[in-house]
């Protein structure tokens, strides 16, 4: 018994952390993310992989959302897909994330993996669903390997596991129908839905997908239901406090447009394949976020641009995928960086490139922010759609046609932000609900 326990120990002393984030839950995921790299715990891509659980957001609503699509749904769904020894802890208050990781591993050791820690919340539900998590797919697709100019990474990897909600299955995969492809040939059909839970990917967004081969055929985007939150979305903030007549910086407000961004590439970099230059780049993310100064955030920008400006592996693996012409954009309401881009999922991330470098160098003024200035990270927030829907309702269009291993691409360099979605302004306030 005594050396089961040391070999249990020794294998979960580091362990592969799986995470649930629900929309709204922005600051408990950052506050995860910041504790899991100081103790250098790793992410993991799917159930099969993780060891710890960690479900963040607020369980207020929770028993209502265990109909089809809830959030109590996948939820259970997940927890069932990983194999023990295991254990899962729910994250609601980012200030005693360090308790709940501690309370998840001692669970490991002991080799109890029925339990939920979570100081403020009730037990766990016990109704679960009848869902099937799908295995993990390689999205190497038809292309070369390009060499590569990322310290060997293999740039077309990434995490590219996905869970799923109900469709027919054998054996965990999903059963193919047949259709008359764009040449009028009969192929087979695969229906595939990414989300709510994948690494490096939007918090609550399910993507479902109509696939012939390796090209998607029709693409739906939807949002996980979630309640509506009085909260403003963690992005969002410093814009409409200020809106609603707080005093607000405008360094506070470039701090966060700075940080934000960084999350953005960080989980484009991720999905690209490029786990070093994520990693990097969510390190200085946190230290913007931890109150650095200007000068220090800007030396620690200047690299991550430069890099990735010169890197010919991430321009040749980018360009040309998910072309948003300005003018489209306009007409469905994007007004963020999406529409300054005026083009590609490269163009895209090399607008949050610029926005990054400015926006370090602005950290420490002291002047008030333009009550009028309402343009958040992904556009304007004083319009009646907040700036993510009109993202996700471009998605569609921008992923028929092209081929599955981009998909997750073209998602990440738009990057929405659901959150935006369950925001329930005060009346009288800036209006940022779907």
């Amino acid at each position: 018994m005594e050396l089961k326990r040391t070999l249990v120990r020794a294998a979960v002393s580091r362990p592969g952390v799986l995470l649930a984030v629900s929309p709204g839950a922005t600051r408990q995921r950052l506050a995860v993310e910041a504790e899991l790299a100081r103790r250098g715990w790793a992410c993991v891509s799917g159930p099969t992989e993780a060891d710890l659980f960690v479900i963040l957001g607020d369980r207020e609503g929770e028993d209502e959302d265990e109909g089809e699509g809830g959030e109590g749904d996948w939820v259970a769904a997940l927890w069932q897909g990983i194999p023990a020894p295991k254990a899962r802890v729910w994250v609601t208050d980012p200030g005693r994330v360090a308790d709940a990781l501690d309370s998840g591993l001692a669970d490991l050791v002991r080799g109890e993996h029925g339990n939920d820690h979570a100081p403020d919340a009730p037990d766990a539900h016990h109704a679960l669903h009848e869902h099937h998590e799908h295995h993990e797919h390689q999205q190497n697709g038809d292309h070369p390997t390009p060499p590569s100019d990322h310290g060997g990474h293999d740039m077309h990897g990434g995490h590219h596991g996905h869970a799923g909600h109900d469709m027919g299955l054998v054996e965990g995969l999903p059963m193919a129908d047949r259709a008359d492809d764009r040449d009028g040939l009969r192929l087979d059909v695969l229906h595939v839905p990414l989300g709510p839970v994948l690494a490096d990917w939007p918090a609550g967004l399910i993507l479902r997908l109509t696939l012939q081969g390796d090209l998607v055929q029709e693409a739906t985007a939807e949002p996980v239901t979630a309640p509506p939150s009085p909260h403003p979305p963690f992005w969002d903030e410093p814009w409409l406090r200020a809106a609603s007549g707080e005093h607000i910086s405008r360094g506070d407000a470039a701090r966060r447009l700075c940080a934000a961004h960084l999350d953005s590439l960080g989980r484009f970099f991720a999905v690209a394949g490029w786990d070093d230059m994520a990693a990097r780049t969510r390190h200085v993310r946190d230290r913007a976020l931890a109150g650095a100064a200007a000068a220090e955030l800007t030396s620690l920008v200047r690299p991550l641009i430069r890099r990735a400006q010169r890197s010919r592996t991430l321009r040749w693996l980018t360009t040309g995928l998910g072309t948003l012409p300005a003018e489209q954009a306009r007409q469905r309401g994007v007004t963020g960086p999406a529409l300054v881009a005026d083009g590609d999922a490269y163009n895209r991330m090399l607008v949050w490139l610029d926005t990054v470098g400015r926006s370090a160098a602005d950290c420490d003024v002291t002047e008030a922010l333009d009550p009028a200035e309402v343009v958040g990270p992904r556009g304007r927030l004083d319009t009646p759609v907040p700036p993510s829907r009109a993202l996700l309702d471009s998605l569609p269009r921008l992923l028929e046609g092209t081929e599955f291993a981009c998909a997750r691409i073209i998602v990440a360099s738009l990057d929405p932000d659901l959150d935006e979605l369950t925001h329930v302004p005060a009346p009288g306030t800036v209006h940022s609900h779907g």
